[in-house]
């Protein structure tokens, strides 16, 4: 699965259908929340992913954090908006790209 029920999901395309840059967008939003394990690698937060989506970079925004963290969540949408992302619910995304697949 592209990405799971209960995530938006941020796409890195305007409006207009441009790609948003810089490239590494996602990567870098996804990790103001990141933390580097004892390993020192780096490990996304549980509620904050980047992830490819048919060629465009998108951030996977756990509808938890809504609750958990409003001010982080708020400002991720924020960050959509300003920027003029779109930012899609993953049911409808899911619906969208493979459609008819996961219909009963």
């Amino acid at each position: 699965m592209i990405c799971n029920p209960y995530e938006i999901v941020i796409q890195g395309l305007t409006s207009e259908g441009r790609t948003f840059r810089p490239s590494d967008w996602a990567e870098r939003l996804a990790g103001i929340l990141a933390s580097f394990d004892t390993s020192q690698r780096l490990s996304y937060h549980a509620y904050v992913r980047p992830m490819l989506l048919e060629g465009v970079r998108c951030v996977a925004v756990d509808k938890k954090l809504e609750k958990i963290h409003p001010q982080i969540f708020q400002f991720l949408m924020d960050f959509a908006k300003d920027n003029d992302l779109r930012v899609v619910d993953c049911r409808t995304l899911i619906d969208e790209v493979y459609p008819n697949k996961f219909s009963a």
